[in-house]
Formats: C-alpha cells, structure tokens, sequence
C-alpha cells in the first residue's frame, strides 16, 4: 500500500517542477515603453514612442504623431489611453495644448482638443493627481494657464497667471520665466517654479472651485540659481528642486505648504571649469536615490543617495553618454535609466544597482530626432 502513495507523490512533485520549468520558459519578455517629446525641423517628426525589452536586445523607436511643431513634453493618464501635449512654437508667439487618443492596437495617436497655452513658448505640462485637470507652463511668457479635462479628453480653459518681475542675472532673468507646474501628491497644492525671478509659487487647489487656484504663498531662491524642475518626496514631504544656471539641488520640507530649506548639494565636482545647465530631477521608484542630469560643458547625471538619517548625500557623478541630457528618466522597477540628448540625437541606457541607485552606461543606444523629454507608460 505504501508503494502506490510514494509514486503518487513523485509524480506531483515532478508535475510540479515540469510545469514551473515551461511556465519560466514561456514568460513573456518585458518592455519598457515611453512617449518621446522633441523638437522638429518637418512634418515627418514628432511624438515619438520607445519600446525597451532589454532580454530580447531590442530599443525601437516609432514616431507616432507627426506633423506638430515643436512637442517639447509629452504625458499620458494612469489608463495611457489619453495623451496631452504642446506645441512649443519657435518662430511667432503662442503655443498650443493638445489632447490625443491613444488606443494599444493603433500605431499612431489622434487629436482630440486643441486650445491656445495663453502664453509664449509652452515647455511643461501636469495632470492633477485625479487626473481631471491639467497646467501648462509658458517660458518666454513668463505665465501658466490651468484647464479642466471633460469627456473624450476636451480641454477647458480656466485660468491664466501673468507674472512680473526680474532677478540679478540680466542675461537670463530680466523677465519671468515659468519652468514647470507641478501638483503635490495628495492634490491639494500646485508648485510653479519661475526661473525668471528666483521664485517658487506655492497655489492651493481646489478641484471643486470654477477658478481652482488660489496663491498661497511664494519662496524665494537664491538670487541667480534660476529654479527649473522639481519633484516631491513620495510622502509629499520634501522637495528636490533643481536649479539650472547654478548647478545645484535645494532640498526642502515641505508642510501645509510652507517651504522650509533642508538640504544644499553641488551637482558638478570639485575643480569643473565650464558652463552649466542644470535640467532634470527624478527620484528612484524606491524612493532611495535622487538623480539629476547637468548640460552645458557637463553632460552628466549624478546620484545622491538618502541616508538612514534622512539627510542625503553625493554618490556618484557619470557622464550621461551623450551631448546635453535635457531629460531622462527610469523604467518603473528601477532596473533601467534612459538619458535623452537634444543635441546628440539620441537615448542612452544605463543599468542601475537595485542596492546602491549607480548607474553603468550600456551598449544599448538609438537615434532620435532631438528627443527633450520622457514620459514613462508602464506606470
């Protein structure tokens, strides 16, 4: 009796391993994708799209919406069925903010809405967190204009705010400069950073309101930094801001949305002689590191790491394997990150140390069209 239960039981355990063995052999490969915003010279350019399955050794890029001028920065909602756009116009004043449908099936997107930025030379954009609303930044304008998302994606224009001011770099600052809009994580604020004059406008936001934004309070920088960029902590807790013409990280407290300073750090070394421009700044999926990428004679990404203190420190500082690194950003696990070069035409891959955040450069590279700006689709 014992014999037949034995079998039975070597049986199951070698089902078992059978079927782990073909279930592994026939997982499928992942793909990172991305929409990729750029700058256009003809019709034939565009929103782009990259698809990344590093097992299969493949970097693809697609151009999916072609015939706009200028799409410097590119989103999607949390679905990825609905795409918003701009159009950075370079040659007359103005600019535009689009809204598109995007479906798996389809190999190219379609519009949707289209309204006036209200301003010169759009060059941000950012959904609300319940992804009902959505900013535009104006740079030249120095302005930013705030919309409500209907149904089927329509835009609603609701609001504009003209800046006015300078700061103490006439070559850069004699006019407001709106950068970027960015919503904190529990929607109940907007951060405008305006390079221009140095400042950082905190707004509170309320969804229900016809006229949503209401100014809280502005921060000021200091004078000459040129803020640009920013993201928050993902407890909405603190602020990595960086500053452009100066080459540093401002780490803040943020709390009822008042800004308090905490942190400071360089983004070029000791002894770097040249010119700066300090661009992009993401946070690791895990939250443990800060990367930020510096153009001008730079061309690098460095990595700061959070210590167990709360206090963060310079970890690494490596080329970012091309010519101006506008943006970058990381695929969702943290395994990847992908450099895009304006003036090199081209996305570059590193890998990323799950335990450390350093990065190594890979083989992995492919040419694109003046790519500005990543937005990650796998979210």
């Amino acid at each position: 009796m014992k014999q037949p239960l034995l079998a039975t039981v070597f049986i199951a355990i070698f089902i078992a391993c059978t079927t782990d063995k073909t279930t592994e052999m026939t997982e499928t490969p992942i793909t990172y994708s991305f929409l990729v915003g750029t700058y256009t010279d003809d019709a034939s350019q565009g929103i782009n799209q990259l698809d990344f399955t590093p097992s299969e050794n493949k970097l693809e890029v697609r151009t999916i919406f072609p015939g706009i001028q200028g799409p410097s920065f590119v989103l999607a909602n949390s679905a990825g069925d609905k795409v918003f756009t701009l159009e950075e116009i370079d040659s007359i004043p103005g600019g535009n903010v689009i809204s598109l449908n995007r479906s798996s099936g389809d190999q190219f997107l379609s519009k949707l809405s289209e309204l006036p930025s209200f301003g010169d030379h759009p060059c941000y954009l950012a959904l609300s967190p319940n992804e009902e609303f959505l900013t535009v930044a104006n740079y030249s304008s120095g302005s930013f204009s705030v919309y409500k998302i209907g149904e089927n994606a329509a835009l609603t224009h609701l609001q504009t705010f003209q800046y006015e001011g300078s700061s103490i770099n006439q070559a850069r600052q004699s006019s407001p400069h709106v950068h970027s809009t960015v919503f904190s994580p529990d929607g109940k604020f907007l951060l405008v950073a305006d390079l221009g004059t140095d400042q950082v406008y905190v707004y509170d936001f309320d969804a229900d309101s016809s006229e949503p934004l209401t100014l809280n309070n502005a921060y000021k920088v200091t004078p000459g930094d040129g803020p640009r960029h920013l993201v928050f902590s993902q407890d909405g807790k603190e602020i990595m801001l960086v500053e452009e013409m100066t080459a540093m990280l401002d780490i803040f407290n943020f709390e009822v949305g008042k800004i308090t300073p905490k942190q400071r750090i360089s983004l070029v070394t000791e002894g770097f002689e040249g010119g700066v421009g300090a661009a992009e700044v993401r946070l690791s999926p895990d939250g443990n590191n800060i990367y930020v990428s510096n153009r001008g004679d730079a061309n690098t990404i460095t990595v700061i790491s959070k210590k167990a203190t709360g206090e963060y420190e310079f970890t690494q500082q490596i080329s970012s394997g091309g010519i101006m690194p506008r943006n970058f950003n990381l695929t969702a696990d943290g395994k990847y990150l992908l450099a895009a070069h304006q003036a090199s035409d081209d996305i570059v891959v590193f890998e990323r140390n799950l335990e450390t955040g350093m990065l190594s450069q890979t083989d992995w590279k492919v040419s694109v069209h003046s790519p500005v700006y990543l937005f990650r689709l796998d979210d």
